[in-house]
């Protein structure tokens, strides 16, 4: 689990001192994690399987936006109050993780600023590239879009 971008780049010991507030999990095919809207408690590592990332549509089934896989952090709105989760999650394959405490975490690095500001700019830092991510496959889901012209007023 060293090549875990929420790993890259903390302060001595904080990969040791994150861990000590995680256990591993194992979670069935088909089983959802988190809802969109509900209190974001925890967070994971992939360490296998996969997960698909989703938003609800009024009067539709859940869209997925992005698939998460091994080495992937899934979840990041325990880092930002209120707290809430702003997509939901649910296994697609077999899931081996690890999840952790998000209120311990976040208590550790209230408690160290060193590495508190280390993770939260590695956790900004995931944030980051799956907006650009979603933002390409917007474009690619319409290409005419890169190339159509502002409308004068």
């Amino acid at each position: 689990m060293g090549t875990t971008p929420l790993f890259q780049g903390l302060p001595p010991n904080g990969r040791e001192r994150l861990l000590a507030f995680a256990h591993e999990v194992t979670v069935p095919e088909g089983t959802r994690l988190f809802e969109e809207g509900g209190t974001a408690d925890q967070f994971w590592i992939i360490r296998t399987g996969s997960v698909n990332l989703d938003v609800r549509l009024a009067g539709r089934r859940p869209a997925v936006v992005d698939v998460l896989g091994p080495e992937d952090l899934l979840g990041w709105s325990w880092l930002v109050p209120p707290y809430r989760w702003r997509m939901g999650a649910e296994a697609f394959t077999l899931v081996r993780a690890h999840e952790f405490d998000a209120t311990a975490v976040r208590a550790l690095c209230g408690a160290d600023p060193v590495l508190g500001l280390a993770v939260t700019r590695r956790v900004l830092d995931v944030v980051a590239r799956r907006l650009s991510a979603t933002r390409h496959r917007l474009v690619d889901l319409d290409g005419a879009g890169a190339r159509r012209q502002p409308t004068a007023p």
